[in-house]
């Protein structure tokens, strides 16, 4: 079961990246859709790890 989960973000990722590339270069309408929707989920992604790492909430 932990496999299938793991394959399906990994889907997801990779089709996300795919879709910012896509986007970047003029793809249609849905494509920068999923690119800001990626782009977002990253960047909360890295805030998250960036506020797990300095427990005290500021940024270095």
């Amino acid at each position: 079961m932990m496999l299938l989960a793991l394959s399906g973000i990994l889907v997801l990722t990779v089709g996300g990246c795919v879709c910012v590339w896509w986007a970047a270069r003029g793809g249609p309408r849905w494509t920068r859709v999923v690119s800001a929707a990626t782009l977002a989920t990253g960047e909360l992604t890295r805030r998250a790890s960036r506020y797990d790492r300095n427990p005290s909430g500021q940024d270095d």
